[in-house]
């Protein structure tokens, strides 16, 4: 046997070696919560049919003006998931709520107003400019622990629910497939450009025996989707308005233009590569009577109701602007199929 042929066997052999190791490392975590679950949840678990959509407040959203958080705000811990800036806080009437800080702020508050319109349930939230709160720790402190009140700009803040969280669903295993209410809240991630469909942000919640299944993290919107790591965007107008949105159009189905595929080495990583390739799938293939269903509901909110959404995270209006006009043009686009 050459020393050639004998290196090649070896560099295979290590190759494969690696493949099962990661495989194995890699296989999915435990989730915290409860995975039993009795009964197959109804329709109502993940939308419900809003009345008057045209005459709902966006600008406020779900939880009107009655709910906003109120100064002054206690820091009561750090939140370590996800890529922003996150920590809890206490308003003045012992709320708590989770503040998120950075570029995903703005459209996430946006976000979750539209699909609250549409009828599916969302996380509660506000956006505040400006914040100061008290008792914020000193990480850059040494020995000991210095506190003190320190300002934040653009947080969103998002109400910390009481109901419970049993579980977590997948984009291509869950009880609704089939359906056109799952296949709307498909549409609604493509509408936004929502391209971290993560199992981890998708929860169910339970509260007196019922459930919501419902996306916690829509903040990697309103930009453009892509290779990870490369051509991706969130809150970024420009890159929004210049996305494809539907890319083909049969009799009975359309397929979106919508990339969430990782780099070709994250498959060392299978669990999350296969995880976010599936994820991807949900672009193609989609019932055209059921993107023309979602299309024609999104299309009762008016410019203004729009224009709301996006006032209500502190756009310009000129930013503003733009936004409702990619906007509409895509609910134009799959209202008319």
């Amino acid at each position: 046997m050459s020393n050639n042929t004998l290196k090649t066997r070896i560099f295979y052999s290590l190759l494969f070696i690696l493949v099962l190791t990661s495989t194995l490392l890699a296989q999915p975590k435990p989730n915290n919560f409860n995975k039993e679950q009795s009964n197959i949840p109804s329709i109502e678990s993940l939308w419900k049919e809003p009345l008057n959509i045209s005459e709902l407040d966006l600008y406020f959203g779900e939880g009107g003006s009655q709910n906003l958080p109120i100064a002054p705000f206690k820091y009561l811990k750090k939140d370590t998931s996800g890529s922003q800036k996150k920590f809890t806080v206490e308003d003045a009437h012992g709320i708590k709520w989770k503040v998120k800080v950075g570029e995903e702020s703005q459209c996430e508050t946006v976000a979750v107003r539209l699909l609250w319109a549409a009828g599916y349930y969302t996380d509660m939230t506000y956006y505040l400019p400006e914040i100061q709160v008290e008792g914020v720790f000193d990480e850059n402190s040494k020995g000991t622990k210095i506190f003190s009140t320190k300002t934040f700009y653009g947080a969103r803040m998002e109400l910390v629910r009481k109901e419970k969280k049993i579980d977590r669903w997948k984009w291509h295993k869950n009880p609704f497939i089939g359906t056109k209410e799952f296949d709307g809240l498909k549409v609604m991630m493509m509408l936004i450009n929502n391209w971290d469909l993560k199992q981890e942000n998708n929860v169910i919640l339970e509260n007196k025996g019922k459930s919501k299944y419902y996306v916690a993290d829509l903040g990697a919107s309103f930009g453009k989707t892509g290779i990870e790591m490369f051509g991706r965007s969130k809150n970024n107008i420009k890159d929004f308005s210049n996305s494809k949105f539907v890319k083909k159009v049969s009799i009975d189905k359309v397929d979106f233009s919508f990339h969430t595929r990782p780099l070709i080495f994250l498959i060392f990583y299978p669990s999350y590569y296969f995880e976010r390739s599936k994820a991807g799938k949900i672009a193609k293939g989609v019932p055209r009577e059921n993107v023309r269903w979602i299309g024609e509901l999104l299309s009762k909110l008016s410019d203004k109701q729009l224009n709301d959404a996006f006032r209500a995270a502190n756009y310009s209006p000129d930013q503003a602007q733009k936004f409702v006009l990619a906007l509409r043009s895509r609910i134009n686009q799959i209202a008319s199929l």
